[in-house]
């Protein structure tokens, strides 16, 4: 059982679906998918796959969430014990703030959030218009 198409236009072996509104088809490249019908062996097969490939995911966020309340406020003690001032104090400001931002949504933080904050904390060095070389 593969449940995938090698060419366009091939149908399952076991259930014939083709496309239809209630069949699951499942693309390998497009335009190659394969059809099947919700009651196919192979369809069901996927679908345990699929769910047995998502438990270790689902149970590492599950105990992430558990932890991550905990840490981050460790992590929030630890950065206000280091004096003001001190040359890491830009790591420590970018980092408070982005797991922070981590803190604040379910998924990840996105690309341009993190831009954002390291654009604030290191921004590009602009040239010294008072210093010339030559």
């Amino acid at each position: 059982m593969e449940g995938f198409a090698k060419t366009e236009g091939e149908l399952c072996p076991d259930c014939m679906a083709g496309p239809s509104p209630e069949n699951a088809c499942v693309g390998v490249a497009l335009p190659i998918e394969m059809c099947h019908n919700p009651h196919c062996p192979q369809w069901t097969s996927m679908q345990i796959a699929f769910e047995d490939g998502s438990r270790p995911v689902k149970e590492q966020d599950a105990g992430a969430k558990g932890v991550f309340p905990a840490a981050h406020q460790r992590l929030q003690q630890a950065a206000a014990a280091v004096p003001p001032g001190t040359p890491a104090q830009p790591f420590i400001d970018a980092l408070i703030e982005l797991v922070q931002a981590q803190a604040d949504t379910t998924g990840f933080v996105v690309r341009h959030r993190w831009a954002e904050v390291l654009e604030r904390y290191f921004p590009p060095q602009l040239p010294d218009p008072e210093h010339t070389t030559e």
